[in-house]
């Protein structure tokens, strides 16, 4: 254990040349720097924030969604039958056109009865209006908390305006109290999405947003023990500007206000690619990659460091185009498309095709003033940028 332990804290891999852990760990009275146990403290703030957000659900967010009249009614009950619960359960939640045959004649049930039976099956399993209005209103709260926060810190600092100001006298950068709250506020705020994500609404890219969590934590993480503080304050500033706008758009679209959703859809995808795709490279891998450079010179944290950020910006590529389409057809049609990873399927009496791939829930449009161009009312198309990062 101790070889493994010294292994993975290798000077040379953390630090640069020249500068050892023991050059870190006893610095002059009333200096801090980083410390690598600091991050554990943000493991008891994440169940905090986990609480407060039961409490903010529940007392503030709940009466806001019924004064603006979503109720908290639940979606239809399929009718009991033993039979085709097995079948939903055990087998598929889709049936194909030979099973839902074979099912019409042993229950003596028409496929239109046993397909609308499944749709209200599946629904019964979707949250309600309600607990996503509460979920994106509690994100919305912290988002804009943690931006406002964000820019006001960084506003009385030095390398806000001269990013050179990431890498002089680096490692030896204090850690002020103002720093600390901001890194840990947000690493704690991402450990309670972890948690949360096994209570809240579930959805088809579950697998894909746990990753993105892990990996948000594993970099802020990461940048806090190699003390890249200054630089990693930038990024999560970048990373903050818009998340809160996707939140906004989220319950305009739940209480229907749907111009509202639309223009803020579309100031979302402004900000998000003004933001990753023209200042995050523009000034924050300008700095880390080119003038720590040639002020500090690299090293293999540095080389995983950027590396690791270099893939952020890919990512940010494709968020940009899959919003920017979004966006641009709700200009040209006049709406935003809903998101099918947690939709209530149509309710209507016209039903799934017989014999359509089962995996693949019809879709049916019969109000195209409301309807989104992937189906019914719920979540917008926002894929996997959310929140998250």
């Amino acid at each position: 254990m101790a070889a493994l332990t010294a292994w993975f804290w290798n000077e040379r891999f953390w630090l640069p040349h020249n500068v050892t852990w023991a050059d870190l760990a006893d610095p002059e009275p009333g200096v801090e720097y980083p410390k690598a146990g600091h991050v554990l403290s943000a493991l008891p703030l994440a169940l905090g924030i986990f609480a407060v957000r039961i409490l903010f659900e529940r007392f503030i967010a709940r009466p806001c969604a019924f004064l603006l009249r979503i109720q908290a009614s639940g979606h239809r009950i399929a009718q009991p039958n033993t039979i085709l619960e097995k079948v939903f359960t055990s087998i598929t939640k889709y049936p194909d056109g030979r099973r839902l045959e074979g099912l019409s004649k042993q229950l003596d049930w028409d496929v239109i009865k046993i397909q609308r039976w499944f749709r209200h099956r599946r629904n019964q399993d979707k949250p309600s209006l309600l607990t996503k209005f509460c979920e994106s209103m509690w994100r919305f709260t912290f988002y804009l908390y943690i931006f406002i926060y964000g820019v006001r810190f960084l506003l009385q600092t030095p390398w806000l305006w001269d990013t050179r100001q990431c890498w002089y006298n680096y490692p030896y950068q204090t850690l002020t109290p103002g720093l600390y709250y901001y890194y840990i506020t947000e690493l704690a705020f991402y450990w309670s999405l972890m948690f949360s994500q096994f209570t809240d609404i579930k959805r088809k890219d579950f697998l894909i947003m746990f990753v993105h969590h892990m990996a948000t934590i594993g970099l802020i993480s990461f940048s806090y023990v190699n003390n890249m503080l200054r630089v990693g304050t930038l990024v999560m500033c970048v990373h903050d500007a818009s998340d809160f706008l996707l939140e906004a758009a989220k319950m305009a679209n739940y209480v229907k206000y749907q111009h509202l959703c639309d223009m803020l859809f579309v100031g979302f995808a402004m900000v998000f690619v003004g933001t990753r795709l023209g200042i995050y490279p523009l000034w924050v891998l300008n700095t880390t990659l080119f003038e720590s450079w040639e002020i500090i010179g690299p090293y293999p944290s540095w080389w995983l460091f950027n590396a690791l950020l270099l893939v952020l910006q890919v990512l940010h590529v494709i968020w940009s185009y899959l919003i920017l389409r979004i966006a641009f057809k709700a200009l040209s049609r006049g709406k935003v498309s809903k998101d099918d990873r947690s939709d209530i399927e149509s309710s209507s009496d016209e039903d799934e095709q017989v014999g359509k791939d089962p995996r693949k829930p019809a879709v049916i449009h019969r109000h195209p003033t409301t309807k989104g161009e992937n189906g019914t009312n719920g979540h917008l198309t926002l894929g996997t940028w959310a929140q998250e990062h």
